[in-house]
């Protein structure tokens, strides 16, 4: 708990269970409140590891798309009165260790928005991005950033922290159940916010 503010990782999960118990063991426990994981119909034991971790653990019965997944995580995030929340990917592309940092920033009242990137620090492509991912996400962030008039190092990040208020005042739910989901919720936010 970072300010008194009830801190939330969500972490939207399909076939996982190879990376889920490092990215799990690196979460600063004495900040986070509470750990989600909703599996989108995994062919792995996704499942099975989570609840082996003690992870709040919610299945889709049928592969709904990564937007429907991030609905379900921010839905039972929600629920639970979560202040902050941190969508963390379980692939292992990002440090859970900068989760306190991302969270304060939101926890103290500097931000409303709070997006960790694979581009900076130390790198998509040595942290096992494939390099025709990196162009296009490079690409694909250069003409958001045009059509937004913003100037973001990337749209397409596993790693994002959402103030309670942000996620109450943007229609998440009527969003893409796709991979667009990702650049809506960010042109929410932007505008509505």
């Amino acid at each position: 708990m970072i300010h008194n503010k009830k801190i939330v990782v969500i972490m939207p999960a399909f076939n996982a269970a190879k990376t889920l118990i490092r990215t799990v063991r690196e979460i600063p426990r004495d900040v986070v409140d509470e750990i989600i994981l909703v599996d989108d119909q995994s062919d792995d034991d996704t499942v099975e590891v989570a609840e082996s971790l003690g992870l709040a653990t919610f299945r889709h019965y049928s592969n709904r798309g990564y937007g429907a997944n991030q609905k379900t995580c921010f839905t039972q995030a929600l629920r639970i009165r979560a202040d902050v929340v941190v969508m963390l990917h379980p692939d292992y592309q990002y440090s859970p260790l900068l989760i306190p940092a991302m969270a304060s920033m939101i926890a103290i009242g500097g931000y409303d928005v709070v997006l960790g990137s694979r581009v900076l620090g130390r790198g998509a492509l040595s942290g096992g991005m494939p390099l025709y991912k990196y162009v296009a996400n490079r690409s694909l962030t250069a003409i958001e950033n045009l059509l937004l008039n913003r100037k973001l190092s990337e749209y397409h990040t596993g790693y994002r922290a959402f103030s309670r208020e942000t996620l109450e005042c943007i229609p998440y739910k009527n969003n893409s159940d796709d991979f667009l989901f990702d650049n809506q919720i960010l042109a929410q936010a932007i505008y509505l916010v």
